[in-house]
C-alpha cells in the first residue's frame, strides 16, 4: 500500500516567466516529490522531458485555486489522486447504518 504524498512540488511540460522574473509551470503539471526522479504517477522526469519546479507547491499549481497556475492547461489525474484529491470534495459519511 502506497502512502499519501503530502509535500509535493510540481513538474511540468513547459515553463513561463512571470512579471517578477520567476519561472512558473506551464502545460501539463504533475506532482513530484523532492529528491526523486519520478512523479507521483510514475513518470520518469528525464525521459518525459519534464521540468522541475521545487519552489512551486502542488496546491499552488491547481488551475481552480492556485496562484501559480496561469499557464497550466491540464493537471495529471493520477497525480491528483496520489496527493489525496477527491472527485466530489465531500468526505464520505454513513447516515443510517445497518444493524
Amino acid at each position: 500500500m502506497r502512502k499519501r504524498v503530502t509535500g509535493a512540488a510540481v513538474a511540468a511540460t513547459g515553463t513561463w516567466t512571470d512579471p517578477d522574473g520567476v519561472r512558473m509551470p506551464a502545460g501539463e503539471v504533475h506532482a513530484w516529490e523532492r529528491g526523486t526522479n519520478s512523479t507521483v504517477c510514475g513518470l520518469q522526469l528525464s525521459r518525459q522531458g519534464l521540468v522541475r519546479f521545487p519552489h512551486v507547491t502542488w496546491a499552488d499549481a491547481q488551475p481552480a485555486t492556485g496562484r501559480d497556475a496561469d499557464a497550466v492547461s491540464s493537471v495529471c489525474r493520477r497525480c491528483s489522486a496520489g496527493t489525496g484529491a477527491r472527485r466530489d470534495e465531500r468526505p464520505w459519511r454513513r447516515v443510517d447504518p445497518r444493524p
